[in-house]
């Protein structure tokens, strides 16, 4: 398969000075209701192209933002403790931007982080959307559900990683998306960077004090966070509604922009 390279992004972006990293961040801009997005392990914001446009033509200021050591963002000891945590990054942009509510939409790993965050300051959120994430919860509960469902000889393996990021259905019908997405997720690590820790772990305990309205977007065909998966730890959770789309694999936002796109502005404008 011939790697592609991405089109030019929608929207530029530019570098926050914040405290241990020069964050890479893009801001759509205009006065409608603020929704930030956290990107997969696997991703940058460019995997937020499709929600970036959609989303702002709905009215909504998108931010999305390259967490520490992927993408563009980069470490910087001189200015702060490393590795740091997402959540606690997310809260100087909001700072340095001057923002007081906004809803919040994690994909996978990101979705780690928006619990993480939502559960430290759910003061600030108006909404929650969790898409396609186990949700890395230190319940032994969970930690034998993960070891289940883990492929032997594939899980972990970062050859073929993006096979089990991107659906079978999504892979059968569009190869060349499916090259764009292997020449993103290339890119997206920088060598060597340290992953970021939650603020602090991840329970049922924890996230029952988020207490947004949530909406838990599942993939059908996830084989990292299938939907049996999801609503064992989303049922903790104090308002959450749930939502399957039955063909999409872990990348749902990627497979299923249309369908995913629809579904969260159906939940955030309600």
């Amino acid at each position: 398969m011939t790697e592609l390279m991405l089109d030019p992004p929608p929207f530029a972006g530019r570098h926050a000075d914040l405290p241990g990293v020069r964050l890479w961040y893009v801001d759509t801009g205009g006065p409608g209701p603020v929704l930030v997005l956290l990107h997969a392990n696997t991703g940058t914001v460019r995997a937020w192209d499709r929600q970036l446009v959609a989303f702002h033509q709905a009215g909504l200021r998108v931010i999305a933002f390259d967490r520490r050591g992927w993408g563009q963002s980069l470490a910087d000891p001189s200015s702060g403790p490393q590795p740091g945590s997402i959540a606690e990054d997310l809260e100087a942009l909001v700072q340095h931007l001057g923002l007081e509510r906004f809803s919040l939409l994690g994909i996978a790993g990101g979705g780690f982080a928006a619990l993480d965050y939502a559960a430290w300051q759910t003061q600030r959120l108006e909404r929650l959307v969790i898409a396609g994430s186990n949700g890395q919860f230190s319940e032994p509960q969970m930690q034998d559900f993960y070891a289940r469902i883990a492929v032997p000889g594939l899980t972990g393996r970062i050859e073929v990683r993006p096979f089990l990021e991107v659906g079978v259905a999504y892979r059968a019908e569009n190869p060349e998306g499916l090259a764009r997405f292997i020449a993103m997720e290339h890119a997206a690590r920088q060598p060597d960077a340290p992953a970021q820790p939650l603020r602090t772990p991840n329970t049922f305990a924890k996230v029952a004090t988020i207490t947004p309205q949530a909406l838990v977007l599942m993939g059908g065909a996830d084989l990292l966070a299938p939907p049996a998966l999801m609503r064992t730890w989303a049922s903790h959770l104090p308002h959450a509604r749930f939502v399957e789309i039955g063909d999409a694999g872990h990348s749902i936002n990627w497979e299923r922009p249309e369908a995913f796109n629809r579904l969260v502005l159906e939940f955030l404008q309600q």
